[in-house]
């Protein structure tokens, strides 16, 4: 039996209600103190009318008038940033905060803003829409200040960006982040939503069905950093369902955590310094320099002197202090690939072993998430175990934990399938990678 994604954990998942996420969540009281036994699935829950209703509602059969949306010339890849809560209540203003370190990002790697498509929240400068804190923690509303925005994360705005995109004069790689609010699909994990402004949901494969009209030799790369944002790892199949094959088109992706979880760093809290979440880290790897000016250690693990996506997502999971759990498309698909046998195989195999045919930044997730935690690297993740204490549930430490036994299946994932020699499973995971390992230019 193959497994979930989700399934690869060591330690029990609580169904957490009060995070970032809680304006979209009604969990009991009860399931806030209640762990789940190992590889059974946490269960949130959306407060957004029947999701009977919108999971059998047939993708694309909404009636969007599209504007005209003109991508440059003069680039070399297509950079579109949605960002924003689906209504004031929760359109926090880390969110805004979010799309101005994107922007302060692409100056930082010597990228125009100004020629990138950035949409936020309503798109109305005048509209106080920004849910803040002031000095006394008392809940206020301002007016978005964002340079060089484009307009509103509305459904008209992605399709038509979108749109764009597929008829572009010039064919380039393209580059799509979301940061913004997420709902989970009790029904079909596989197929959660990204919400947009207005409440507006967008399943996986609604937004796949976005991606289908784009020219196969067009890459298209995607972080986001939402809730629940790991279901959207299935954007490289057709039709978003992972039962059918890898789309024909390039497309890979980076996601802040898994399927079933909520994740940080919706905040209404103004000071950036504290911000610690996907975002922060991965914008940080990428460019060399965090949130607030500060450089950071370099990200570029294989030093040829880039870094790439996939490294920056490496320095995302050791320097994110939260309880994500970070994964990425390939990662995604090579746990789809394995048993939960065969997890156990690999996790009682010395981690040093595994790290010797891993990577440099895979090598460097190991040793300084094992670091972390106080594990030996000569030893095995299970033998490990026996003789540090397990984690309290939804805690940072889990959080390193798993993301130790993620990136341990990974290797152990990998290995396998080129042992197995199968042509056709192994240009699938090349073609991934290549993405992945792929960066701005």
């Amino acid at each position: 039996m193959k497994m979930a994604v989700t399934s690869i954990l060591g330690f029990s998942a609580l169904a957490v209600g009060m995070t970032n996420c809680q304006t979209l969540q009604n969990v009991s009281a009860d399931a806030h103190k209640t762990a789940q036994t190992i590889f059974q699935q946490p269960i949130f829950q959306i407060e957004a009318g029947s999701i009977k209703a919108r999971n059998e509602e047939p993708t694309l059969t909404r009636n969007i008038r599209l504007k005209d949306v003109a991508l440059s010339t003069e680039v070399e890849t297509h950079f579109g940033a949605f960002a924003g809560g689906g209504a004031p209540s929760y359109n926090e203003i880390a969110l805004e905060k979010n799309l101005l370190y994107f922007q302060r990002s692409l100056t930082e790697k010597g990228f125009s803003p100004a020629l990138a498509h950035l949409y936020f929240a309503s798109g109305n400068a005048w509209e106080q829409t920004i849910r803040y804190l002031d000095e006394n923690d008392e809940e206020q509303f301002k007016a978005a200040e964002i340079p060089n925005l484009d307009g509103g994360a509305t459904l008209m705005n992605l399709y038509s960006w979108f749109d764009a995109l597929a008829h572009s004069p010039k064919s380039c790689p393209s580059f799509f982040y979301f940061t913004g609010h997420g709902a989970y699909n009790p029904d079909n994990e596989d197929n959660n939503w990204l919400i947009l402004w207005n409440e507006a949901f967008v399943s996986v494969k609604e937004f796949v069905d976005l991606l289908e009209p784009l020219p196969n030799d067009q890459p298209f790369v995607t972080m986001m950093a939402q809730c629940y944002s790991g279901s959207f790892t299935n954007l490289i199949y057709e039709e978003g369902d992972p039962e059918k094959p890898v789309a024909l088109q390039t497309r890979c992706g980076f996601f802040a955590t898994v399927a079933s979880r909520p994740s940080v760093g919706c905040t209404p809290a103004v000071n950036e310094a504290d911000y610690k979440d996907y975002s922060s880290s991965f914008f940080a790897g990428l460019t060399g320099r965090d949130r607030v000016g500060n450089a950071v250690p370099t990200a570029d693990y294989n030093t040829d002197g880039t870094v790439s996506y996939a490294e920056a997502h490496a320095f995302a999971k050791v320097d994110e202090e939260t309880t994500d759990w970070p994964i990425s498309t390939v990662e995604a698909w090579l746990q789809r690939q394995i048993s939960e046998a065969e997890v156990a195989d690999i996790l009682a195999t010395p981690m040093d072993e595994l790290s010797a045919i891993a990577r440099p930044e895979q090598q460097y997730v190991i040793t300084l998430l094992a670091e972390k935690i106080g594990l030996e690297l000569t030893a095995s993740y299970a033998e490990n175990l026996k003789q540090v204490s397990i984690p309290d549930t939804n805690t940072i430490e889990e959080a390193y934990h798993v993301r130790l036994q993620m990136e341990l299946t990974n290797i152990g994932a990998e290995q396998k399938l080129r042992q197995q020699n199968e042509p056709d499973q192994i240009a699938v995971l090349d073609k991934i990678l290549r993405c992945e390992a792929s960066t701005w230019k």
